[in-house]
Order: C-alpha cells, then sequence, then structure tokens
C-alpha cells in the first residue's frame, strides 16, 4: 500500500494569522518558519510515496515552493485540515492507498509517529481511520491544565475505548483527575497527536458530511467522523525521549524552541 502525506497549511487562522509562516529560532541560532519544520518533518518519514502542502495561500505557496516543497493548491472555501486533503487530493489526481495529514503546526512530530499509523492500517484493512494517542507524563499534563487556567488553547486529550476507538476528543483535560492522585510519571490522560491516517473513501466521504454541533463546539475536524458514525482507530505511540508539543499559540514557540534545543543537547550527550 503506497501512502503519501499532504500539509494543510493555511494563513488565516482565527487564533493565529499566518502561523505556518511563523518563525522559529533553531538551537543553531538558524530561523525556520514552521511549515518548513513541519515539512522536513514529513520528509524524515520512510517510504512515502509523496509529501506535498496544501494551501489556498500565494504566500505560503511562494514560501513553500523556495525551499523545494510540492504544492497543491485547494480551494479557498476549504474549513479545516481534512477538508483541505480531501480537496487537494482530488484535485491532484493522486490515487494513494493511505493519506496522512500532518497538521502544518506540528513540527517536533517525530517520524515514527506517522509511521505508526501507516503500519496499524496495513495490518488491520478494517481501519479506514487512524490518529496517534501519547501517554500525557507529569510535565505536559501540568502544561495542559496550565493553558486551561489560563483561559488559552492547549493540547487537545482523547478518550478511546478497550478497543482502541475513540470516545471522544476535546480540548478540555480529560479524563478529570483527583490532584491528590497525580502520582506517577504515566498519567491516564493521553495527549491527542495531530497527525490523521485515511483510507481514500474515508477521506472523500469526510466532505460530503455536514459539520458537527460538537466539532463546531470544540473546534475539533475530528468529531465530525464520530458524531456521524465512523470509527477512528487510536494508534498508542512512544515518544521515546521526545518532547511533544503543537503550536497552537504565539505563547507555545518558546516551549518548542526549548524542546528543539533539549533535542540537541541530548544528541550531542
Amino acid at each position: 500500500m503506497n501512502a503519501v502525506v499532504i500539509i494543510p497549511a493555511r494563513y488565516a487562522s482565527s487564533r493565529y494569522p499566518g502561523k505556518p509562516l511563523a518563525e522559529l529560532t533553531l538551537p543553531d541560532g538558524a530561523r525556520k518558519s514552521l511549515i518548513r519544520m513541519s515539512w522536513e518533518a514529513a520528509c524524515a518519514v520512510e517510504g512515502s510515496a509523496g509529501i506535498y502542502v496544501a494551501t489556498d495561500d500565494a504566500r505560503i505557496r511562494e514560501h513553500c515552493e523556495d525551499f523545494g516543497a510540492n504544492v497543491i493548491m485547494t480551494d479557498e472555501a476549504c474549513r479545516n485540515g481534512t477538508e483541505r486533503c480531501a480537496d487537494a487530493l482530488a484535485k491532484s489526481g493522486l490515487k494513494p492507498d493511505i493519506i496522512v495529514n500532518l497538521q502544518g503546526d506540528a513540527p517536533l512530530t517525530p517520524p515514527w509517529f506517522i509511521a505508526a499509523l501507516i503500519d496499524a492500517m496495513r495490518a488491520d484493512p478494517g481501519i479506514a481511520v487512524a490518529t496517534p494517542v501519547l501517554r500525557c507524563d507529569a510535565e505536559t499534563y501540568a502544561h495542559f491544565v496550565e493553558d486551561r487556567r489560563a483561559g488559552r488553547v492547549g493540547g487537545t486529550t482523547a478518550v478511546f475505548d478497550a478497543k482502541g476507538n475513540a470516545l471522544y476528543f476535546s480540548k478540555e483535560v480529560l479524563p478529570w483527575l483527583d490532584p491528590a492522585k497525580l502520582e506517577g510519571s504515566a498519567l491516564p490522560v493521553w495527549h491527542h497527536v495531530g497527525v490523521y491516517a485515511y483510507r481514500a473513501a474515508a477521506l472523500a466521504a469526510y466532505g460530503a458530511l455536514p459539520p458537527g454541533r460538537l466539532e463546531e463546539l470544540e473546534g475539533l475536524e475530528q468529531l465530525r467522523f464520530l458524531e456521524h458514525g465512523h470509527t477512528i482507530r487510536c494508534v498508542e505511540v512512544e515518544a521515546r525521549g521526545r518532547v511533544f508539543w503543537e503550536l497552537n499559540n504565539p505563547q507555545d514557540i518558546p516551549r518548542i524552541e526549548q524542546a528543539l534545543k533539549d533535542m540537541a543537547k541530548r544528541e550531542i550527550a
């Protein structure tokens, strides 16, 4: 089964306009845009049949073409990344078996997160949509709680059944934990990693579904699948010493830059 990676990127974000072009400072002092770092994260995945940025913005297209990315121009009416991936697939004429949607705000995504999704779908033909989940450690959990207390939209949490099928995704920290019982580094809270893998039929069907009420309330595109009775398989992944954090707000830039510095120190050591 061949798999392609599509990175949806839009300029007109309501929370962070121009986010794909936001620059981060690397440990060596160089600066790179968020979309370029996400592209490079996709390039680290072995065995993909192609990597494409999907956008409706000429500024993003020109920037991506400058560093050598393949770009597919999509409709301005796309309401989220999944719709943009579906539109990109339709416009490109590509015929992959598996489409990976790598969000353009997740430059710290390790390649094995994406590989785990592809492997899971290759192993089980019954999986139509898959997404990674990462068990929270105490530090990540504290960041989640801090963001909610400050009124910021932070990471997304996932809850799923015994088979790994998603029950719900939320920007709240779920499940609720008794503060008196927060012991140990592995907590029963799962960080939803903003990557999806779809069969072509599931991706095409998504665009035909009307947005759901919970999707609109939470601002989480994957809830459309659940609200219309479609199954999403949550695939557990391991950090392997890496810190994972998405760039949801300008305040996340220092966190990601610090994570990059910590990674560089570990590699030197």
